[in-house]
């Protein structure tokens, strides 16, 4: 009897056992066949474990839907829905390959709720869940045809990986559509997908009325989200595929700067669209983007030819009618209801008559996002893209956009939005009598002619007399007083150079006083800028050492005629560096002007520039690691200093190894401001068509885009850490396997093996640990998107708080100097790799 129970016994719980591991290997199945269902309470499973398909029930319901998400992560993030006007009123619903070969959802009653009703050509049909996220349905024998996907049938999100189609001649391209609330997945009101005609743009649909859209793709970004270049780039972030497929279709892609990052695009309920990142540390969803996020983003929030400003207050001002035209309804205006929009004064005269009394003419308007249902047209060598405007009557506007062309609008001017940073211009057409009129043609010829010979001649005047004359009236004094004891010797002169508030942003700063040298007294100092007193040579001339009354020792910077630096930089230099008193910042003594001569007299620095040591063999073993410590840690207080805790806020915009002085204790001095830019404190960055700085380190939104920030500083600070600790130059790397040494750091870095990197003069273990630390912080600062590198606080309390965690930094993709390849000073266009950038400047 005993051994009937142990059988009885045994018997039992291997019966167990079986059910259980054929729960088990349900809900952890990584594909779909006739033989295999997946039913409630069971999983599908993508390879690297990132995405979970199988049955769920929204927030506050028991309606149970097919669904994928998020795997591992809490709440759970819904990304497609299958049956979401069908949902199953219990749990015996069941996903599964149907006999004609088709993906369904059934009911309890093997009824079908929802199919991917296609024809497959085999019938021995497989569904599997790729590591994109992407419900893929293909024949078991032929992988290569996929019959039908969840990427082309997406709801309400957009992944990486995903394929956006464009094709005018297929039209607008609805794509996706938000869940109808919170907790009901049903297809919402709002729509979201791209308008491809003129120029391609992403729109938000409301029925069909359009209620936002992103402003045209003009290869990098979409012009209307100016701050998207935080987050993209020409290298990751939105592509356009190419070529184009046989029926002319291109595809709208996303590429992450980290393929490990957990990203997604969303359009809720409400009709926002949202750019979300997971944070594996704070385990939660961090927002990227947010559109529609302001008022002026609203689609046409102030009507037709009007201007919406986010910078102004509804009540004073946000929106205001385009220069030429005025409110169509003045009394609704004057109440706040701006939907009738504005009207011309004047109508247009629309000749095209060389010889007519009265010709259209345009008023520029600066920094906006272009009007909506724009067309690009293509224009001949023969033509510009205001001609083509001028002969068409219907033409309202026209601008030549960066990376897209000629576009002209016929419509009227809607959604207008002025930014503060960044934006195109738009050419407004009004009638000559709004912008003074056009006289005959012999007129302006002679008004022309007459105009150029009276301003030759006043040039000439001016150069002659006039501008000698200003310059020693600003910066000189005739009477030369001592160095030491200004009412005793005649070497310089203290005066205060006012006019020079004309170059700085507004009336930040005050006026410094500061002493002005006779070129006498600096050529005799540096005895006759002779060679046995010459420090070193650079685009900017030639610095000299100088010993002027009293014993007293200063480097004399002259800055030749061919010199990189015209007269504003100059003074842009004198302002700032007079006005900043830091330990690490170099200290300017003085300054000299005579005729063509522009001088400035600087402490001197015995131990010249940090690239004397760091890049020279014998120098370098001098160049102990505490010696290397202090001066990046000298370097990042003075970076500190300059964006936060001056009474300016400055971006260097050039900081390099030889823009790093040292003085005789071998601490750092940062010099060279000769490009910074003064910010105000609200503002976070700001753009320039004029890219200046050295290759290997620029950052990628400057060199790419001209966009600058306190963020471009931190990029070229985390170049030179990297330099510091490894001895070697970032160019060095040109032409190498890695590209440059920040691609070397990170593949040492990424195979455990960072030491390698350091300089073999380093053995110490805390030296080498601390150096370790150095690096991993240089890679976080050198990482390509500006919204991932830390700012000059964060970056100083990781270099001094040896317990604070660091995270991990992401791949580097961009190099300044491979990507611009050779730029020649003094070219206005330089093309290389379908990428243009205008007067770009190399130091």
């Amino acid at each position: 009897m005993a051994e009937s129970n142990r059988d009885l016994t045994l018997v039992t719980t291997l019966f167990i056992l079986l059910q259980l591991c054929r729960i088990v290997s349900c809900s952890t199945s990584t594909l779909i066949t006739k033989n295999l269902t997946i039913r409630d309470g069971d999983s599908l499973i993508s390879e690297g474990e990132i995405f979970e398909l199988g049955f769920f029930s929204p927030k506050n319901s028991t309606l149970r839907y097919v669904g994928i998400w998020f795997k591992n992560i809490e709440p759970r993030t819904i990304v497609w829905v299958a049956n979401r006007e069908t949902p199953l009123s219990d749990h015996n619903g069941a996903l599964k390959i149907a006999d004609d070969g088709n993906l369904v959802v059934v009911n309890g009653q093997n009824n079908t709720v929802w199919s991917t009703n296609v024809h497959p050509k085999l019938n021995n049909n497989v569904a599997v869940l790729l590591e994109t996220g992407d419900l893929v349905l293909y024949s078991d024998s032929d992988r290569d045809t996929k019959y039908w996907e969840s990427f082309n049938n997406p709801t309400d999100t957009f992944l990486p990986g995903m394929r956006v189609r464009v094709n005018p001649s297929m039209g607008e391209n609805r794509a996706f559509i938000p869940w109808k609330s919170e907790s009901d997945p049903s297809p919402g009101r709002y729509l979201m997908g791209i308008d491809p005609f003129g120029a391609i743009e992403i729109v938000i649909w409301e029925g069909e009325t359009r209620k936002w859209r992103s402003g045209p793709w003009n290869s990098a970004i979409f012009t209307g989200v100016p701050d998207m270049f935080r987050v993209t780039n020409y290298i990751h972030g939105f592509k356009l595929s190419s070529p184009p497929d046989p029926d002319g279709s291109v595809f709208f892609t996303y590429v992450p700067s980290n393929k490990d990052d957990l990203l997604r695009f969303r359009i809720r309920f409400d009709g926002i669209v949202e750019q979300l990142m997971w944070n594996r540390d704070a385990r939660n969803w961090t927002s990227l983007q947010v559109k529609p996020s302001k008022e002026c983003e609203k689609y046409n929030r102030c009507g037709n030819y009007s201007v919406c400003n986010d910078s102004k207050d509804f009540d004073s001002g946000k929106c205001s009618c385009i220069f030429g035209f005025e409110p169509a309804y003045r009394n609704q205006w004057n109440k706040g209801n701006f939907s009738g929009g504005c009207k011309r004064r004047v109508s247009l005269n629309c000749s095209q008559s060389l010889f007519a009394k009265k010709e259209d003419g345009f008023r520029v308007l600066k920094g906006m996002k272009v009007p909506d249902f724009g067309s690009v047209v293509s224009i001949n060598n023969s033509e510009t893209c205001k001609d083509v405007c001028l002969r068409d009557c219907s033409c309202n506007a026209y601008e030549v956009v960066p990376g897209i062309g000629c576009m002209i609008w016929t419509r009227d001017l809607v959604d207008m939005e002025h930014f503060e940073y960044g934006g195109n211009n738009v050419n407004i057409r009004l009638a000559a009598s709004e912008i003074g009129g056009k006289k005959e043609i012999w007129i302006i010829s002679f008004s022309i002619v007459g105009a150029f010979m009276l301003g030759l001649c006043c040039l000439c005047i001016w150069v002659l007399w006039k501008f000698r004359k200003n310059v020693k009236d600003i910066f000189c004094n005739k009477e030369d007083n001592a160095l030491l004891d200004i009412r005793k010797n005649r070497d310089y002169s203290v005066k205060s150079l006012s006019s020079l508030n004309e170059v700085l942003v507004e009336d930040q700063v005050d006026t410094p006083d500061l002493p002005t040298f006779s070129f006498n007294s600096v050529a005799s100092a540096t005895g006759d800028f002779s060679e046995e007193n010459k420090l070193g040579q650079g685009g900017f001339g030639t610095v000299y050492k100088g010993q002027f009354s009293g014993g007293r020792e200063m480097a004399v910077k002259r800055l030749s005629g061919k010199s990189k630096q015209g007269l504003e930089e100059f003074k842009n230099e004198i302002l700032l560096i007079a006005k900043l008193q830091h330990r690490n910042l170099v200290r300017l003594l003085g300054c000299c002007i005579e005729n063509d001569e522009k001088i400035l007299i600087y402490e001197y620095m015995p131990n010249n520039s940090l690239d004397r040591f760091l890049f020279d063999e014998s120098k370098r073993m001098s160049l102990e690691w505490r010696k290397r410590w202090d001066i990046i840690g000298g370097i990042a207080r003075g970076l500190l200093y300059l964006h936060r805790d001056s009474r300016l806020k400055i971006i260097h915009r050039d900081l390099k190894a030889s823009n790093i002085l040292l003085d005789k204790e071998m601490k750092p001095k940062i010099s060279d401001f000769g490009m910074a830019r003064i910010f105000n404190y609200r503002q976070d960055q700001a753009n320039t068509i004029r890219v200046v700085g050295t290759y290997g380190y620029m950052a990628p939104e400057y060199a790419m885009e001209g966009m600058f920030s306190e963020k471009s500083d931190v990029y070229s600070f985390g170049v030179l850490i990297l330099e510091i600790v490894s001895g070697s130059k970032n160019v060095s790397f040109r032409g190498s396997e890695h590209r440059s040494l920040i691609g070397y750091a990170w593949s040492l870095w990424s195979q455990g093996k960072t030491k390698e990197l350091i300089d073999p003069t380093i053995k110490e273990v805390r030296d080498v640990n601390e150096a370790i630390r150095c690096i991993h912080v240089g890679m976080l600062c050198t990482q390509d998107s500006v919204i991932h590198r830390p700012n000059m606080g964060s970056v100083l309390l990781m270099l001094e708080s040896q317990t604070s965690h660091l995270p991990r930094p992401r791949q580097p993709t961009f190099h300044s100097f491979l990507n611009f390849g050779e730029i020649v000073e003094g070219k206005e266009v330089a093309t290389v790799n379908d990428i243009t950038l205008t007067t770009v400047v190399g130091r």
